[in-house]
């Protein structure tokens, strides 16, 4: 292991080798006022100095027990240059902020301590003047009338580091420091400072010397460094200095809820559609399924206490917590962090409460000024439904006006209590039933029972139960109009011998949804046939050994890839076309179409695999299916319960 001894007695051999090798022995408060000295001594940057501690400083006690750092200092033997140049510094300050001025004077500033006579330059900023000599001079005549080294004054104006560096000597009398004085004000939240200049001989307080002075005095929190460190390097006495700040406490912030919805519901939200404005698509309604998270609350806050300069702690207050706002069909999580939706519809903030509206009411007409109206519960139009308009919800539709060429589609019930005038474009789809004053030139679609006052006219209508038409003018004249069970009104058909179709005894959805196999399949099989002819024409090149361009080959294999798909694609209609013809087979319902009232000509009545067309009139019948024939039979009246509401 190398010793201090051996590194000692390395480098004295150095400095003998190199007998012109100059060195200096130097002091300072620390080791680097001591290298900031030498330095100077040898005219040459700290950079380029090689030195040995002969012995280290200590601070001592206010300035009692102080012993400087000595170092014997000397030219590096080997040197590398910089980009700066030998006898450049970089000076820092020139990476100051933008918020420094652009342009700065050097300065200079003085300080008397125990050890001497110190002096810092800075250099200028921007176009400032450099300071000088003179400058110099002139400061340190203003605290002392001789023992300054000139030649040092020079050196370090030249280098200007930014380091204090002795500079001279004074007779030192401790007796003479300066004095301090310190003022806790402001409820102990700041502390001001005032120095008074030293006497003959005495020195200016130093950094370390004012921190223990303020400890001493109680000062021990928010002291400001960078304010006793400007003091100290720039001596100002008899004007009051803040040093110290306490800091105030900071209350914590009450809980609060943060919405996870737009609790604006009345601000428009426009979509577009093919680069336009759909007006009909405002966006109003906030929608919220079970079990959505509706808001979340913010915790409250803890306080952060403050602290006075004298270190006495000031409590805060924490943050108030609260409870969620819920109201109607919202639950709290168990933690209470947490507001859920109970219940599928439309959350609305009312009353500074959530809740989860079942129902959403339209207090006038569907419009330009409502939009369409998507609902995940039941939807209230206290008016009518405008044409081009569409209401679509998961519960009930229930609508106290009319409904013109629009589209109604619930999960539940649809009842319309003037009517419905669909103008050859209008569309009712339901889960449950629907129930109308009347039906005209629409099409309606439903899962349980359609049951209407005044009649059904020119109408396609399917229903997976039953058609009621109960009424003075309960009638059903032209259209096509379909049911599982019973078809019942007053009159079918017209004088005039509009054709009526009636159809029962099958399912409606399921007859149609085979159609459309039917219909696909129709166009899938027209499609395989003409790839099977194109690859037959190729195959037979190929069998005559007739040259097969690389094309014709490539269109061969993409023609193969096509008639497999098309093939799987057949028979999955097949296998859908077998099952849904099983459950027709299978349906135990024999169906019945009655009229209290008159049957006219022109109706075309299709019970099973039974059909009838009337050519005679008939009053207060029933048509029966009876082995493969319509039968007609004395009117039976619907054993329905047509009470809108009921259980089914």
């Amino acid at each position: 292991m190398v010793t201090l001894d051996q590194i000692q007695a390395y480098m004295r051999d150095q400095l003998v080798e190199d007998g012109e090798k100059s060195f200096v022995n130097v002091s300072g408060e620390s080791l680097e006022d001591a290298l900031s000295q030498a330095s100077i001594e040898l005219g040459i940057p700290v950079r380029r100095i090689e030195y040995e501690v002969l012995e280290r400083g200590t601070r001592g006690v206010l300035g009692v027990g102080r012993k400087p750092c000595l170092i014997l200092a000397y030219p590096a033997k080997h040197i590398e240059e910089d980009n700066a140049g030998p006898d450049v510094a970089i000076d820092l300050s020139l990476l100051a902020s933008d918020a420094e001025p652009a342009d700065r004077d050097g300065g200079v500033f003085v300080r008397l301590t125990p050890d001497g006579i110190m002096m810092k330059v800075t250099r200028p900023v921007g176009s400032g003047d450099r300071a000088t000599e003179r400058d110099a001079l002139e400061k340190l005549y203003e605290r002392v009338d001789d023992g300054i080294d000139k030649g040092a004054v020079a050196r370090v104006v030249k280098h200007a580091s930014g380091d204090f560096v002795k500079v001279g000597d004074f007779e030192y009398d401790p007796s003479a420091d300066a004095s301090l004085s310190v003022e806790v004000a402001d409820g102990e939240m700041k502390a001001y400072l005032v120095a008074y200049a030293p006497g003959d001989g005495g020195a200016d307080p130093s950094y370390e010397q004012v921190v223990s002075f303020l400890q001493s005095h109680g000062v021990v929190a928010g002291i400001d460094e960078d304010a006793i460190r400007g003091f100290t390097d720039d001596p100002v006495y008899r004007e009051t200095i803040l040093v110290a700040e306490g800091s105030p406490p900071k209350n914590g912030a009450d809980a609060s809820v943060k919405y996870s919805f737009d609790r604006d519901p009345g601000q428009v939200q426009l979509k577009e559609k093919n680069g336009r404005v759909d007006f009909k698509e405002l966006n109003l309604l906030q929608n919220v399924v079970q079990g959505q998270v509706l808001a979340k609350k913010v915790p409250a806050a803890r306080g952060e206490a403050g602290r006075t300069v004298t270190g006495r702690l000031i409590p805060a207050t924490d943050g108030k917590d609260i409870d969620m706002p819920v109201g109607k069909n919202v639950r709290v999580s168990e933690d209470g962090s947490v507001a859920l939706a109970e219940i599928n519809g439309q959350v609305v903030l009312s009353g500074g409460r959530l809740t989860v509206e079942p129902v959403h009411v339209i207090a006038g007409d569907v419009n330009l000024r409502t939009g369409n109206i998507l609902f995940l519960g039941t939807v209230l139009v206290k008016g009518s439904v405008d044409d081009g308009f569409t209401i679509k919800a998961a519960g009930n539709i229930e609508v106290m006006g009319s409904v013109g060429k629009s589209k109604l589609d619930a999960e539940g019930d649809v009842i319309v209590h003037q009517g419905v005038a669909g103008k050859g474009g209008g569309v009712i789809r339901s889960g449950k039933s629907i129930w109308a004053k009347f039906i005209e030139n629409s099409r309606v679609e439903s899962s349980d029972l359609v049951v209407v006052s005044d009649g059904i006219i020119n109408s396609t209508v399917l229903s997976d139960r039953k058609v009621i038409c109960r009424g003075k003018r309960a009638s059903i004249v032209g259209g096509h109009v379909t049911a599982v069970e019973e078809i019942s009104a007053k009159s079918l058909g017209a004088v005039a011998g509009s054709e009526t179709i009636l159809e029962v005894g099958y399912d409606p959805r399921r007859k149609e949804k085979l159609s459309q196999i039917e219909e696909k399949r129709s166009g899938l099989q027209q499609r395989l046939e003409e790839i099977v002819l194109n690859m037959s024409t190729i195959e037979n090149l190929i069998r005559a050994k007739r040259p097969v361009a690389d094309d014709k080959k490539a269109f061969y294999q993409d023609l193969k890839g096509k008639k497999l798909a098309i093939g799987a694609e057949i028979t999955k209609l097949d296998d859908e076309a077998a099952e849904i013809r099983e459950y027709l087979n299978g349906l135990q319902v024999t169906g019945r179409i009655s009229a209290s009232g008159t049957v006219f000509p022109g109706v075309r009545i299709s019970i099973r695999d039974a059909f009838l067309e009337v050519r005679n009139e008939f009053r207060a019948v029933s048509f029966i299916a009876d082995k493969q024939t319509v039968k007609v039979t004395k009117y039976e009246e619907p054993d329905e319960d047509l009470t809108i509401g009921r259980k089914g």
